[in-house]
């Protein structure tokens, strides 16, 4: 049997997937607002590297009216435009031959209807790109976990032991299903996700992301009245006390910065762990407020070959997530790390 293992994000790309927002329930009065968000981020991203925006059919106009020329819209049917979470996760073997895995999906436990065609969506962009599909009956979101290319993959027990995705799964049957798939060697269980991250039941992108094998960037909240400080604090002792899967000991990159946003009258938190790797970039979600250039610094510093872009997306974030959220890397093929 073929050995696959996903590639780091920083891998080198062959472009981004991105899904467009049309759902009016969800948007609530913000659908507008969030078409151009979405658009700012595709522009973004295709500074570094082909960006391919999934649409409803009917909608591919509307999205190239607001994503411009520089981004490929094609039709397929679609529920949602939260495609970290109903993309396919891609893999490469020791030949740099490129497969998708395609997890069910269904909406974060259940929690937005109907989800069938997201669920369905992995298979049906496999067959327009041309790539292997390799199927998993496990409930899976991108969003839950972060890999390094090299073995470790980082999540929360927060979400993937959620008993709205995998009930009759022990922890130890994810990580068996985690490796067989994936081609990790050692999961790191973060105790937490958000808080108030009741939409993905705590996804680990928004509190750790690897920046390269053996360094980690983490929500650090360095205000005592937030929800997360001492549960971010308490992810941080994870990782200082574990090595990942070639024993190597963790370099840690706090992000004390957290930032608000108001969107239809409510204020909404924006992370900035929740951005995306580009070839040559970083994408990053910010809130328009002063501590987003700190935030931005801190980022630059972990990847200190790439260039940091800030895009403001606080309505991504008060639909339930950020830039990283409504991305997909495709992994070029017949390159590992």
């Amino acid at each position: 049997m073929t050995a696959f293992r996903m590639p780091a994000e920083w891998a080198p790309h062959e472009g981004c997937l991105m899904a467009w927002p049309t759902r009016a329930d969800l948007w609530d009065g913000v659908l507008d607002a969030a078409k151009r968000e979405y658009a700012e981020v595709a522009r973004a991203i295709a500074r570094f590297e082909p960006v391919t925006m999934v649409a409803p059919p009917g909608s591919a106009d509307d999205a190239r009216a607001h994503c411009g020329e520089d981004v490929t819209v094609v039709e397929l049917p679609l529920d949602d435009s939260w495609f970290r979470d109903s993309a396919p996760l891609f893999v490469l073997d020791d030949d740099g031959r490129r497969a998708g895995v395609d997890f069910r999906f269904n909406a974060w436990g259940r929690k937005h209807h109907p989800y069938d065609s997201d669920d369905r969506v992995s298979a049906l962009l496999l067959e327009h790109l041309g790539v292997e599909r390799i199927a998993s009956d496990m409930v899976l979101e991108g969003g839950a976990l972060t890999v390094d290319g090299e073995g470790t993959l980082i999540t929360t027990e927060q979400c993937l032991l959620h008993p709205n995705r995998n009930p009759d799964l022990t922890r130890e049957r994810i990580e068996a299903e985690l490796k067989a798939r994936l081609g990790v060697e050692k999961v790191v269980w973060l105790p937490y996700g958000g808080l108030l991250d009741t939409e993905t039941d705590g996804h680990v992108d928004g509190v750790c992301a690897f920046a390269a094998p053996g360094k980690v960037v983490v929500s650090l909240p360095d205000d005592p009245g937030h929800p997360d400080h001492a549960r971010m604090r308490a992810n941080r002792a994870v990782l200082e006390h574990t090595t990942d899967a070639r024993g190597r000991t963790f370099e840690v990159v706090e992000v004390p910065q957290t930032a608000y946003a108001e969107v239809a009258g409510a204020p909404v938190e924006v992370s900035y762990l929740n951005y995306y790797v580009a070839n040559g970039g970083v994408v990053v979600p910010v809130a328009g407020v002063p501590q987003d250039a700190a935030a931005l610094e801190v980022i630059a510093s972990a990847y200190p070959d790439r260039k940091v872009v800030g895009v403001p997306a606080p309505v991504v974030a008060w639909g339930g997530g950020g830039v990283h959220c409504i991305t997909q890397q495709v992994p070029a093929a017949g390159h590992q790390d």
